[in-house]
């Protein structure tokens, strides 16, 4: 979400805006699965984790340390609240940027409950002291506090009690070994295929007393990118449309006019993906084009196309990453409806001089 005005009418628009994220977050609660057997997809992290779970219980002994990994919207801050839930624990919330002190881990940690879960999304965005200072809470329950400066410093062990952590991370590969090896279990998330998204969009329609039909959930579902809390967002956006629009029933039809109206193809390609694809292929003849360069045509940050649109444009097999630049695939030309160049010939100059 952009705001990008400085008037009266933004800050309006922002209160609003704040207002509808809040809205949103509270029935993305409401939706969320309570338990494993509501749980719907991600069968083997699901058999598996039931498995950690149970033989805890049967021990009377705390869960081991769960590290889930995988894109964002998959379902790992769920799976973190029915770990607690399974295991009748309370469950405290917090993400690696908030922990920028070890000092702040040491609060976090020396006020927690025996047995009670701790939730780190974004774990491999933890600072560094406080990643080395987990080291030791992880495996031997207690860390140390420094306590005064330079020679005079005192390190007071601290007991902790047995504590479950649940790591979630969206860059497995930017977990040092040393914390990653001290996960009792680890589990990579996938993306969902489109019949799972289905029963996703079903489940979520019963609980927002929506009517649905078989198709107009499969169109939903189709367009969602693989992942549940998209899928549950545009079920919302269709809601809306199939109430002022139509009869309050949502079919294959008038999902898919929604759809268009909020600007998501039958691919599941957004405004972003769209926009992307457009520049790539309009103004740089298909690329090589460098992400920089890109992101300047299509009036973003290189952060956004890197981390929101380039993934999905990737896994689609539509943009392809190469040493010289960022690449159109035939598929691409195909699904915007273009001719592709008979010689592309890598680009030119002056595109390859912004590198990958």
């Amino acid at each position: 979400m952009n705001w990008d005005d400085t008037t009266d009418t933004s800050a309006e628009e922002r209160l609003v805006g704040a207002s509808a994220d809040r809205e949103d977050q509270a029935v993305e609660a409401a939706l969320r699965p309570k338990d494993l057997g509501e749980f719907i997809g991600q069968e083997k992290v699901r058999e598996q984790l039931d498995l950690v779970l149970r033989a805890a219980r049967a021990r009377g002994a705390t869960a081991d340390h769960v590290l889930l990994s995988g894109a964002p919207g998959l379902g790992k801050t769920t799976l973190s609240m029915i770990i607690a839930a399974e295991m009748g624990a309370p469950i405290r919330i917090t993400s690696g940027p908030a922990i920028q002190h070890a000092g702040d881990l040491a609060a976090i940690l020396s006020s927690l409950q025996e047995g009670e879960v701790l939730f780190l999304d974004e774990i491999h965005r933890m600072s560094r002291p406080a990643e080395e200072m987990l080291y030791m809470a992880m495996e031997d329950f207690r860390v140390d506090v420094i306590v005064g400066k330079g020679p005079g410093a005192t390190a007071i062990p601290l007991e902790l009690p047995p504590f479950t952590l649940v790591g979630a991370t969206t860059r497995a590969g930017l977990l040092p070994p040393p914390l990653r090896d001290r996960f009792g279990f680890t589990a990579h998330m996938e993306f969902y295929e489109p019949a799972e998204l289905q029963r996703v969009v079903h489940r979520s329609a019963n609980l927002l007393d929506v009517e649905i039909d078989a198709d107009g959930a499969a169109e939903i579902a189709g367009r969602s990118r693989g992942t549940p809390r998209i899928a549950n967002r545009l079920l919302r956006r269709v809601r809306d449309y199939a109430q002022v629009k139509a009869d309050g029933v949502i079919t294959r039809e008038i999902a898919a006019a929604a759809l268009s109206v909020y600007e998501v193809d039958a691919r599941g390609l957004d405004r972003l993906d769209r926009a992307v694809l457009e520049a790539l292929l309009k103004l740089f003849g298909g690329g090589p084009v460098g992400l920089s360069t890109l992101a300047v045509a299509v009036g973003e940050e290189r952060e956004t196309v890197e981390e929101v649109a380039e993934p999905f444009l990737v896994r689609e097999g539509l943009l392809a990453r190469t040493p010289r630049g960022r690449v159109a695939t035939p598929a691409a030309w195909a699904h915007l409806g273009l001719t592709a160049p008979r010689a592309q010939g890598g680009g030119n100059g002056q595109q390859d001089l912004f590198g990958a």
